[in-house]
């Protein structure tokens, strides 16, 4: 009998080890034609316990939900690390701002401030990460470049990291409004591959990856070798896989785990 109290006592403790909880919010904005849908992640932790905030982007035709659906034991790791996990609904904006609608102003003005005001975040750029995969791993370090008041650390997973090979992929002339051809330099300014001056005044903690048979793995190689021309300290990871959900899966924890490191708690 002893025994098999101190057994079930142990599968009590295993089962309540982790404790987080999964928020889906809307947040209203003037930048969206409609308030977006959010997904928060909030680990396990004290009544006044404050925590690193991870902005999680997801990939085109994907959403909000993406992440705590298909990569296994998000919650656990948002436990483990003691992280707050946001992903928005990108609706395929590319983390942009365009005519049709202003994903960059409603994440930097209104999703940021949101999290910060109505969840328990340590303040600075310093206890923030933004990373994301394909779309969102462009996402993640044309935001992080362009705002390296909110962020200081920044990944990619298999990043579109820079569109002008992929002259007629994704709606990107729609979304746009030029082609490639017509305005080469509108396309550059909307590439993270050629933000490399402003990612090394930044000063960021940088760590992205790609797999070996990506499409993307050719824009990705050379975005490190500017990187290492330009002496910008990164983690980069070439290794095999393509544009999957297993990729992504065996991706993540590496930037979890590297954002861990580099968070200044």
């Amino acid at each position: 009998m002893i025994r098999f109290l101190f057994l079930l006592s142990t599968a009590i403790v295993a089962l309540s080890a982790f404790a987080f909880r999964v928020d889906t919010i809307t947040v209203a904005t003037k930048h969206l034609k409609s308030p977006d849908a959010v997904t928060v992640v909030v680990p396990d932790g004290a009544p006044d316990e404050k925590f690193p905030a991870v902005y999680l982007l997801h990939g085109y035709s994907d959403d909000n939900l993406c992440y705590i659906k298909r990569i296994n034991g998000l919650g656990e790791m948002a436990d483990k690390y003691k992280m707050i996990l946001i992903t928005p609904d990108g609706r395929n904006s590319w983390y942009w701002d365009t005519e049709s609608m202003s994903m960059e102003s409603f994440i930097v003005n209104d999703l940021v401030p949101y999290i910060d005001a109505h969840y328990p975040v340590l303040p600075g750029r310093e206890n923030r990460a933004v990373t994301g995969l394909s779309m969102g791993g462009h996402g993640a370090f044309y935001l992080g470049t362009r705002h390296p008041d909110i962020w200081g650390n920044i990944g990619s997973m298999s990043g579109g990291v820079n569109i002008l090979p992929f002259p007629e992929s994704w709606d990107i002339p729609k979304l746009l409004g030029k082609s490639r051809d017509e305005d080469t330099q509108m396309w550059k300014d909307h590439s993270a591959a050629f933000m490399v001056p402003q990612i090394k005044e930044g000063n960021f903690n940088i760590i992205f990856d790609c797999g070996c048979d990506d499409f993307f793995a050719g824009v990705n190689n050379e975005l490190h070798q500017a990187l290492l021309d330009a002496k910008v300290p990164h983690d980069y990871i070439s290794r095999p896989g393509s544009h999957t959900w297993d990729y992504w899966n065996n991706s993540l924890p590496y930037h979890l785990f590297f954002f861990n490191t580099k968070f200044p708690r």
